[in-house]
């Protein structure tokens, strides 16, 4: 299965909520869901139906899908790895996303959205531990120092984002060293730390089906 390469804010006006996947613009009055609160497509405006449990739990699923940027078929091995894990399924499936390199980098504040996240990864811009790591779904640890390259600072766009570094808030599970440009994971996420307005119960119930 292809990676959707579509306008996302249709993704976003399909969902009938913000999923901030283009960065400033989401905060801005140019937001497509701001302008056109209703679904894309033809009948877009058109009445819709009362969806159905599966429809619920579906609808949750693709938008967890999209706010981290991940196809289906990594989701459900994000799904099986926290099932198999203690504790609670749900928590464990969003601390696993949240633990992804691309997702931190944007945490971080070191990148617009987590798609800009995901392509400055793949660029080879960010080492973890002194070590290059160009794998967006690479999973941090508790200790992991996240910190980008010299090199990369050179790049037009990456000293725009280090403008603005430290502008943004900052999980409590991570530390950012701004002068440095670099992270440190202090901590495994808890629910409470992940702001990702998910009900995570109905993506359990979507796969265990």
């Amino acid at each position: 299965m292809a990676r959707y390469t579509g306008s996302v804010c249709r993704l976003c006006r399909r969902e009938g909520e913000k999923l901030f996947l283009k960065g400033d613009r989401c905060y801005s009055s140019k937001c497509a869901v701001e302008r056109r609160s209703y679904a894309p497509g033809q009948h877009g405006q058109g009445r819709r139906g009362k969806p159905s449990e599966y429809g619920i739990q579906l609808r949750e699923k693709q938008k967890l899908r999209r706010i981290y940027g991940v196809l289906e078929a990594q989701m459900r091995r994000y799904f099986d790895l926290a099932e198999r894990r203690p504790g609670v399924t749900g928590e464990n499936l969003l601390q696993l996303l949240e633990r992804r390199l691309d997702n931190v980098v944007y945490r971080l504040g070191l990148a617009g959205s987590r798609a800009e996240a995901r392509q400055l990864v793949r660029h080879g811009h960010f080492t973890v531990n002194g070590k290059k790591v160009n794998i967006p779904s690479y999973l941090v640890s508790v200790g992991d120092e996240i910190q980008l390259k010299e090199s990369s600072k050179k790049s037009t766009r990456i000293q725009e984002l280090l403008e603005e570094l430290g502008a943004r808030s900052v999980p409590e599970w991570l530390e950012l060293d701004v002068e440095n440009a670099k992270g440190r994971v202090l901590s495994l996420p808890t629910r409470e730390q992940i702001d990702t307005p998910i009900e995570e119960h109905l993506i359990i119930e979507y796969y265990s089906r």
